[in-house]
């Protein structure tokens, strides 16, 4: 699964085509780890992609970009806008469900 760098955003946007369902992870964080096997199982759609959007540097920019508070936080993005996202909740992780939504999202968006 391709792990994008900050470069591959520009403040708000993710610079790919098509759709995309990012994880915003990082590597210190118990819950992502633990999330990290579901999110890889999305793999392989022809609908979308998958990425992880590394955020394991507290000083990455894409913290203060998309907002992120909690990780993980996964967004679909269709043609580099974002179009969905559900935040994982402190203590927690990702919400039941959460996956399934983005996925739906990721599927049906047309933005």
């Amino acid at each position: 699964m391709e792990k994008l760098p900050a470069d591959a955003f520009r403040k708000d946007r993710l610079l790919r085509e098509g759709t995309w369902v990012v994880a915003f992870l990082a590597d210190w964080c118990p819950f992502c780890q633990r999330f990290l096997p579901q999110f890889s199982a999305l793999n392989g759609k022809k609908s979308f992609r998958t990425a992880v959007g590394d955020v394991t540097s507290e000083e990455s920019p894409l913290w203060e970009d998309f907002s992120i508070e909690v990780v993980p936080t996964v967004v679909v993005f269709r043609e580099g806008r974002s179009v969905f996202r559900v935040e994982g909740a402190l203590g927690f992780g990702l919400p039941p469900g959460g996956l399934e939504a983005a996925r739906s999202a990721a599927l049906t968006s047309k933005e």
